[in-house]
């Protein structure tokens, strides 16, 4: 039986608490999207960044209040940011990261030789949250095509028909130059919300 995800709720303070993990292959730009989106944060809506350094990557953390999206039934909300390690040999702490989460950014290296690793890591995702008794056809995830300054670069539509995909909301982005960023953000925020109110 697939699991409908419920976000953290918490009466005492009257919040709703939702999970986004920005997930993708090693230097797709994970990092890069939470940096900039907390730098872009206003100081009284985000908390600290918390910074895990593994190895050859670092696994990022903050919460913010996103102000914009008002309240849903009286609470307030807030969201957990989370990035996961893009290296193949960091499986088991990609699959701990996304315990719990409401949503995915998954975000994908536009240049045209990683159409190959953007695949490999996305059904690595699908199979990580199958491993939760999630319905990934009924979850959150965007797909957002960062780099896309870069030259040559896969075509808008390439990992989903790799993939065979349907249906999913997709953005594009430079996010060294904040491009997209902010947008990725809200679009992912909003299937979150939505999917949170309908069930």
């Amino acid at each position: 039986m697939v699991k409908t995800k419920m976000p953290h709720l918490d009466p005492t303070e009257k919040q709703i608490v939702f999970k986004i993990v920005y997930f993708g292959p090693g230097m797709s730009g994970k990092t890069t999207n939470l940096l900039y989106i907390h730098k872009a944060l206003t100081d009284k809506y985000k908390g600290e960044m918390l910074v895990l350094d593994t190895e050859k990557e670092r696994t990022l953390f903050f919460d913010f209040f996103p102000v914009s999206l008002g309240t849903v039934q009286g609470y307030s909300l807030k969201f957990h940011l989370y990035t996961i390690p893009g290296q193949i040999f960091y499986e088991a702490s990609r699959r701990i990261i996304l315990v719990g989460a409401d949503g995915v950014v998954f975000v994908a290296d536009s240049s045209a030789d990683r159409l190959n690793d953007n695949t490999e890591m996305y059904r690595l995702m699908i199979e990580n949250l199958k491993s939760q008794d999630i319905d990934p056809s009924s979850f959150p995830i965007v797909l957002q095509y960062n780099k896309r300054d870069c030259n040559p670069r896969l075509e808008i539509g390439e990992i989903e028909r790799e993939l065979e995909l349907d249906g999913i909301s997709v953005t594009e982005s430079i996010a060294i130059e904040g491009k997209g960023v902010m947008k990725t953000l809200q679009v992912v925020s909003k299937e979150i919300i939505k999917r949170f109110q309908i069930s």
